[in-house]
């Protein structure tokens, strides 16, 4: 086998890992889709993550552990002089867990319950975002920009405590989005609209 050859053949090998590695991790949270709407002075938010669990998390919520995910808003705005100012910070918690006598899924956000059947439904529930205040109006100042941040984890801090330490030990307990950043300008627009 001629030099050149065995060169094109580890490059093809080094490219075929770098392509496939990524479809072999496939878990996680990306958003999809999300949208913030203007209601006279305040701002919702909707928006749609897509989840996918590790078959250990899966068989944690059948076997009865319960999951919480947590999604994260934050409005900052950078100042020259001093630190930058985070007027908005919101957290929504989402409640994840499974009903062995129904065989059923249970998922409670924000006073609400809803049932799903597989564990697919019920992750797209989770993800599913519709309606949630914000932004008060008082909070901006509608003639500067801001920096705005979106993302949705699983709360580890809310696992019972052996898992806790598992979740430490294992990658495959760390679901997170990655941060999605986008500038917001309050008197700009009524609605920002943004598909990933």
């Amino acid at each position: 086998m001629t030099q050149r050859l065995k060169q094109l053949l580890l490059s093809a090998m080094l490219l075929m890992g770098v392509v496939l590695a990524p479809a072999a991790n496939a878990e996680g949270i990306k958003v999809k889709f999300f949208e913030l709407e203007r209601v006279e002075s305040e701002w919702f938010l909707n928006a749609a993550f897509q989840i996918e669990l590790s078959p250990g998390l899966e068989d944690a919520i059948q076997k009865g552990v319960v999951l919480h995910f947590q999604t994260e808003f934050e409005l900052t705005r950078s100042r020259w002089y001093w630190f930058d100012e985070r007027p908005v910070l919101a957290l929504r918690q989402t409640r994840l867990s499974y009903q062995p006598l129904t065989k059923q899924f249970r998922i409670a956000s924000g006073g609400l319950t809803f049932n799903a059947q597989t564990i697919a439904e019920a992750l797209q529930v989770v993800g599913s975002i519709g309606g949630w205040r914000v932004i008060d109006g008082p909070s901006v100042d509608p003639s500067k920009p801001y920096s705005a941040a979106l993302r949705m984890s699983l709360d580890l801090s809310k696992l019972p405590k052996p898992f806790q330490v598992n979740a430490l030990n294992n990658k495959t307990w760390n679901v997170s989005s990655d941060w999605t950043r986008f500038t917001f300008t309050p008197d700009a627009q009524s609605v920002l609209k943004r598909q990933e």
